[in-house]
């Protein structure tokens, strides 16, 4: 027989046979036969739990961060706001001082003018 005269059940045979040979030499290629395939994916799982605890201890630390910068942001609102209400309050007190001043000013000229015009008063009220 020749190769053209192949009946369909020889050629369906000869493609399981070929099908099985190839699954035959990917199961004797399969990792899991080899000797150090263990201990490669203990390895692999040790370095994805480290990993993992790495990300989560970072993540940790990047929370902690934000609470003491907040925290710190905070007292610094806090401060600025007490520095703000001290200033106000200095204000006030340096205009309610000035303004005194201004009152005492004013009353001293006032007694002064007052003193002109009785002097004058008191003088031409001699001459006459």
């Amino acid at each position: 027989m020749s190769a053209k005269e192949t009946s369909f059940s020889d050629r369906a045979a000869a493609s399981a046979k070929a099908k099985q040979a190839l699954l035959e030499r990917a199961k004797a290629m399969s990792p899991t036969n080899d000797p150090g395939y263990a201990e490669r994916q203990a390895a692999r799982l040790a370095a994805a739990q480290a990993r993992e605890a790495r990300l989560a201890e970072r993540k940790a630390a990047k929370i902690a961060e934000e609470k003491r910068r907040a925290e710190e942001a905070a007292i610094a609102e806090a401060a600025r706001i007490e520095a703000a209400r001290i200033a106000e309050e200095e204000r006030l007190a340096a205009e309610r001082a000035e303004a005194d001043r201004l009152v005492a000013l004013e009353a001293e000229q006032k007694a002064a003018r007052d003193a002109r015009y009785a002097a004058r008063k008191a003088r031409s009220g001699k001459k006459r």
